[in-house]
C-alpha cells in the first residue's frame, strides 16, 4: 500500500504512473479536490491525511517547502504505521534533509529525501530525473521502486541531505539561465529583432556546447590567459544596457551581473579571462 501526499500537477501524475503500474494508492491534497480527481484513475482520496496514510508502507511526499513537509507528515503521524518509510519529493532545503533524516529515524521510521528535476508529463511518463542520497544500504532497497518512477536515478553518495543541496544547484542554474534568457529577448525587442530570429540563432548556434569547458576554466583557478578579457565582456554587457535603455526597457539582471564586472576590474583583473568572475566560488 502507498500514501501520496500532495497531488498537485507534480505529485497527481506521479499518482497516475504508480495507478498504471498496479499500486494501491491512497492520496491527500491541501485542496481536497485535487486528490479527490485522481479517484477516476484509481486512487482512494481522504480528506483526513492520517487516514491517507493508514496501513500504508510507502508515504510519497510532493509539497512546497520544509514547513508544509513538517507540518504534514506531524499531522499524518497518528495513522503512521510504524516503520514506514518516507519518500520526500519536495524541494527543500538540505538541512531540513539532514534533519527529518535523523528526526523520523528517532521516532521509528524512515525517511528518504529523494528531490526530482521533473515536470508533470516527466511524472506521467516515468522520465526526467530523481536525485538521492543517504544511506546506501537503504538507498538499494528502493532503487527498485523508485528507478520506475524516473528516467534515471542519480546517486550522490552516502551523505544526507547531498541531494537536496544538488537540487538547489541545479534549480539555482535554471533561474538564472531563465533570468538570462528574459534579458536575451528583452534585448532583441530592443533591437527591433523578432524573437523568432533569436529562436533561430540558438538553432545554429548552440551555447550548451560551451558548458562544460567553461566550468571547467572557471574552477580552474587560472584565468591570466584570456579568450575573452574580462574588461571587454564588460564593454558589450555596457552595450546590452544601453541599446535596453534607448528603448524605455529594463534588463533584470545584466546591470547587476555589470556591477560585478566592475568590482573584478577595479581589482585588476581587467585583461584576465571574464571567467575571473567564479574566482570567490572556489
Amino acid at each position: 500500500m502507498i500514501a501520496y501526499l500532495g497531488t498537485g500537477l507534480l505529485g497527481g501524475n506521479f499518482v497516475r504512473a504508480l495507478l498504471r503500474n498496479d499500486k494501491q494508492v491512497q492520496v491527500w491534497n491541501r485542496t481536497a479536490a485535487k486528490a479527490k480527481a485522481l479517484e477516476q484513475y484509481g486512487a482512494t482520496a481522504f480528506e483526513n491525511v492520517a487516514d491517507a496514510v493508514r496501513n500504508a508502507d510507502t508515504i510519497h511526499l510532493t509539497l512546497k517547502d520544509d514547513a508544509s513537509v513538517d507540518e504534514v507528515l506531524e499531522a499524518a503521524l497518528p495513522g503512521m504505521k510504524q516503520g514506514a518509510v518516507i519518500i520526500d519529493h519536495t524541494t527543500t532545503s538540505a538541512e531540513g534533509a539532514r534533519h527529518r533524516t535523523v528526526a523520523w529515524k528517532d521516532r521509528g521510521f524512515t525517511y528518504q529525501h529523494a528531490p526530482v528535476f521533473m515536470g508533470p508529463a516527466n511524472a506521467l511518463e516515468s522520465t526526467g530525473f530523481m536525485l538521492i542520497s543517504g544511506d546506501q544500504q537503504l538507498i538499494g532497497k528502493l532503487t527498485p521502486e523508485l528507478s520506475q518512477m524516473t528516467g534515471k536515478l542519480i546517486n550522490f553518495g552516502a551523505e544526507p541531505g547531498k541531494a537536496a543541496g544538488m537540487k538547489l544547484i541545479g534549480n539555482c542554474f535554471l533561474v538564472g539561465f531563465t533570468a538570462a534568457l528574459a534579458d536575451t529577448l528583452t534585448l532583441a525587442a530592443s533591437l527591433d529583432i523578432p524573437a523568432a530570429d533569436v529562436a533561430g540563432l540558438f538553432e545554429n548556434w548552440n551555447p550548451a556546447a560551451m558548458l562544460a569547458p567553461r566550468m571547467q576554466r572557471m574552477t580552474s583557478g587560472a584565468y591570466d590567459k584570456a579568450s575573452w578579457e574580462l574588461s571587454m565582456a564588460r564593454k558589450d554587457t555596457g552595450l546590452f544596457i544601453d541599446a535596453a535603455e534607448k528603448a524605455g526597457r529594463t534588463l533584470a539582471i545584466m546591470p547587476a551581473i555589470a556591477e560585478e564586472m566592475d568590482k573584478w576590474i577595479e581589482k585588476g583583473h581587467g585583461n584576465d579571462d571574464w571567467t575571473v568572475l567564479g574566482k570567490n566560488a572556489l
